[in-house]
């Protein structure tokens, strides 16, 4: 096998498990609290970023529109957000926080912050960058190929 071939499948595997064991213990405080992690990343989008269309909120954390439309309904159910109908075009609709999903998420997103920050804290500030850069890189290339 040739030698670039053989780094780039190395580079893969090392990508993929240290993404996996990073998503699993990141994940962990998470489900802890009730949540599983698509859950996490919508309350935690709409209280950052505030009401936001379904379809944007899926663009952002990379959910397809059928499960969106599940999570949401779940969330809704539980009573941490709300769909808002948008009066200008009722094709679109908005998903705003409620105050529980605010209390729930100011109540978890420190934990995760400092838990996030302890498991990149191996590498220091300057090999986080490098590595928030080639990341970045990796992944636009990409996705520009397709």
């Amino acid at each position: 096998m040739e030698k670039n071939t053989e780094r780039a499948l190395k580079l893969f595997i090392v990508l993929s498990r240290a993404g996996k064991v990073v998503l699993e213990e990141a994940h962990k405080l998470i489900e802890q609290n009730g949540l599983n992690p698509t859950e996490f990343a919508v309350l935690e989008l709409l209280h950052h970023k505030g009401r936001q269309s379904i379809q944007k909120i899926g663009q952002k954390i990379l959910l397809r529109s059928g499960s969106m439309t599940y999570v949401v309904d779940k969330l809704e159910k539980r009573g941490l957000l709300e769909r808002v109908f948008c009066t200008e075009d009722k094709r679109v609709t908005y998903i705003s926080i409620t105050p529980a999903g605010t209390e729930l998420i100011v109540s978890i997103f420190p934990d995760h912050a400092a838990n996030i920050e302890s498991l990149m804290s191996e590498l220091s500030p300057a090999e986080q960058d490098t590595a928030i850069d080639l990341l970045r890189k990796l992944g636009l290339s990409i996705k520009d190929l397709s």
